[in-house]
């Protein structure tokens, strides 16, 4: 799996490790959570009125408690994290002995292995903890999908953004070791003799262990028998290191859409764009999920009749 995701900057990238990447998990956490928060409710149409479905055994499900562990929020907020991961958000029905849908069970979309068409419908296999392959019939599935195929969504993480989210997890371990090195770029230590394995080992070994790390920056070395340090490597200032960071942060923001100022960068931010842009996002961001989602209720959890 590691190296079908390896990416030009270095890291493998998978849907798990990209939300290690300030920039991914803000932008899913936003339009989760965004979503999440609206309400959710079920209306009859009746005539040319419509009125809140409130007898409906549905209603509840939606707009209070989705089980007997998770409520509404919680529940639309997970689904939709991951279909903004993985593509799909999936859950299973629990249905009784008449037919009434009673609660909705997240499954983990990394569990579900594919479907196969049979002459009875669609049926979906999914990998339970105790790792058997379960098959579960369409009927029992509620299933939300991102763009791709029309039957599973395609992973926007690995379809779209796994080179951009490769440079942004590179720079933040080039960051991060960067300073544990106490801010230092690499170095290497020249002698004027020859030394065996061993004893450059143990050379090495004794520069690290006095000079590596933030705890030991700007200790003073006194070297021997002519030593001499060089310094290696790129300055961060001429890497663009900041530049190259901040870039991708608005990188990762243009696959999903979501206005820089959300994910805090304001370098060009007025009050009127942010005003638009925030406008965008209702329109481009959030609603093309909330149709999605609606239109997924409206053909998994409502009968024909309904």
């Amino acid at each position: 799996i590691a190296a079908g995701n390896s990416t030009y900057a270095g890291p493998s990238v998978t849907e798990d490790n990209a939300m290690r990447s300030s920039a991914v998990y803000a932008c899913i956490r936003i339009i989760s959570e965004s979503i999440a928060s609206l309400p959710l409710v079920l209306y009859k149409q009746q005539g040319r009125n419509k009125n809140r479905a409130t007898t409906h055994p549905l209603y509840p499900l939606l707009h209070d408690l989705a089980n007997p562990v998770m409520t509404a929020f919680e529940w639309r907020e997970l689904m939709i994290s991951h279909a903004l991961l993985t593509g799909n958000g999936y859950s299973e029905k629990v249905i009784n002995n008449q037919g009434v849908v009673t609660a909705l069970w997240p499954l983990n979309p990394h569990k579900m292995e594919g479907y196969e068409k049979r002459s009875d419908g669609l049926w979906w296999f999914y990998r339970t903890p105790d790792n058997e392959l379960r098959a579960i019939p369409q009927y029992k599935i509620h299933h939300i999908k991102g763009l791709g195929d029309g039957i599973m969504g395609n992973s926007p993480i690995l379809q779209a953004a796994k080179q951009a989210v490769g440079l942004s997890l590179a720079a933040e371990e080039y960051g991060s070791r960067f300073y544990s090195n106490g801010a230092r770029p690499g170095l290497i230590l020249k002698h004027p003799g020859k030394l065996s394995p061993g004893a450059a080992e143990r050379l090495k070994a004794s520069f690290a262990s006095e000079h590596q790390g933030l705890s030991n920056a700007h200790r003073t070395k006194i070297l021997e028998e002519g030593m001499d340090v060089t310094t290696i490597g790129i300055p961060n200032n001429e890497a663009q290191f900041l530049e190259t960071r901040k870039f991708q942060v608005t990188e990762i923001a243009r696959i999903y859409r979501v206005p820089p100022h959300m994910l805090a960068d304001l370098d060009r931010a007025t009050f009127s764009n942010i005003e638009q842009q925030s406008l965008n996002f209702v329109i481009y961001t959030l609603m093309p999920w909330l149709v999605r989602h609606e239109q997924a209720i409206y053909r998994d959890l409502l009968s024909p009749d309904e």
